[in-house]
């Protein structure tokens, strides 16, 4: 007989959320900041997972908070923007030692004239057009390369009562695709840039950017972890990656040495079984599938997003919408659902299935890799 332990939803971590902090526990700090001013600063003493930073609280907002919703094409990018750069920060700053804290030194009307073209501002880190130019002449001799660019502060402990600032996570998002118009209000037309000259342009601006930190206050000598991600169409459902990172060493002025980084999310059920991999994986997904099918005969869709890295799967994530017919029959079909993640799927695969309706959530099912128990939430049980 399956065993299922049912948790609340507060234990399922978002990406950011290295902490729950209790108040008795955590621990008041000074921190001291570029400017050398101080303010008080509490760190959490819990921390879930090893793969998390704790965060410092109260919590600081991006100095250029909301710029990346308007720059980036699509929620999963937004995500995956930060979210992959935490997980690139790992290389540098150990999450045991340090604590994360947004961007505070590139603000937004700063980050808004780099991301600009060199030929509309004075330090515009985008290639440079003029009148003479035709649509289709940028698209494909300068076409925009950047696209945003997302700070990543991560502090440790200096003394019984500072933290101070000791590393800094740049992330330059790119643009895979250039999408112009011809003539103002009219169709709109797509160009695509090689991954080569993207990975090549991009290096050239994370030079630029990195001697542009090095000027400003506090960051003369902090090392620092350098990302290029590639955006994915305005129309993908699946987040793109990052492709490239280096690492800044401490009063240095440039990349040591870049590494190509190999991740990439894929979309189950899927027509591309050319590779061994996506092969197993998709007939994996395909029984769950019929499983589901067999219990829902008008679920509105199964949809599968897997995580790979270094062309092996380490997370699968699956979204499962229905109509809602009740509290008991949610239970029902979720016990049901959780039985079929165990049984087919691999068991050292991490898989995370989020069922929902119109009214919003109705359970989630997490189930870590090697474990033979999912945990298991129906909302509002």
């Amino acid at each position: 007989m399956k065993r299922l332990r049912w948790i609340p939803v507060m234990i399922v971590v978002t990406m950011l959320a290295g902490c729950v902090p209790s108040l008795n526990n955590d621990t008041e700090v000074v921190q001291s900041d570029a400017k050398d001013k101080e303010e008080a600063t509490i760190i959490p003493n819990l921390q879930l997972d090893d793969q998390y930073y704790r965060t410092l609280l109260p919590y600081k907002e991006s100095a250029s908070r909301g710029l990346i919703v308007s720059n980036i094409y699509s929620k999963y990018d937004i995500t995956e923007a930060e979210s992959g750069l935490l997980r690139l920060s790992q290389n540098a700053f150990d999450p045991s030692k340090y604590f994360f804290q947004e961007g505070q030194y590139l603000d937004k009307k700063t980050a808004t004239s780099w991301l600009a073209r060199s030929s509309q501002t004075d330090d515009g880190l985008n290639p440079a057009t003029n009148n003479k130019m035709s649509p289709t002449e940028r698209a494909t001799k300068a076409p925009i390369y950047l696209a945003h660019i997302v700070e990543q502060n991560y502090l440790e402990k200096a003394g019984k009562n500072k933290v101070k600032l000791a590393g800094v996570s740049i992330g330059l998002a790119l643009n895979s695709i250039y999408y112009y118009q011809k003539e103002d209000y009219g169709a709109t037309y797509e160009e695509q840039i090689p991954q080569e000259a993207l990975t090549e342009q991009g290096k050239k601006i994370a030079a630029q950017v990195i001697q542009r930190l090095r000027q400003k206050e506090g960051l003369e000598n902090v090392p620092m972890v350098v990302g290029l991600f590639k955006q994915q169409s305005r129309s993908a459902i699946v987040p793109g990656t990052y492709i490239s990172y280096g690492i800044v060493d401490e009063g240095s002025n440039k990349v040591s040495e870049w590494q190509p980084i190999k991740e990439e999310y894929v979309l189950f059920p899927t027509n591309d079984t050319k590779k061994e991999n996506y092969r197993e994986m998709n007939q994996y997904f395909k029984n769950f599938k019929q499983d589901i099918e067999k219990y829902f005969s008008n679920y509105t869709n199964v949809i599968g997003t897997g995580f790979y890295q270094n062309n092996e799967i380490k997370k699968l994530k699956i979204d499962i919408p229905i109509k809602f017919y009740g509290t008991s029959e949610i239970v029902g079909f979720t016990q049901f659902m959780a039985g079929a993640v165990i049984d087919q799927f691999p068991k050292d695969l991490k898989v995370e299935v989020n069922v929902t309706s119109v009214n919003g959530p109705e359970a989630l099912v997490v189930k870590e890799a090697n474990s033979s128990e999912p945990d298991v939430h129906i909302y509002n049980d």
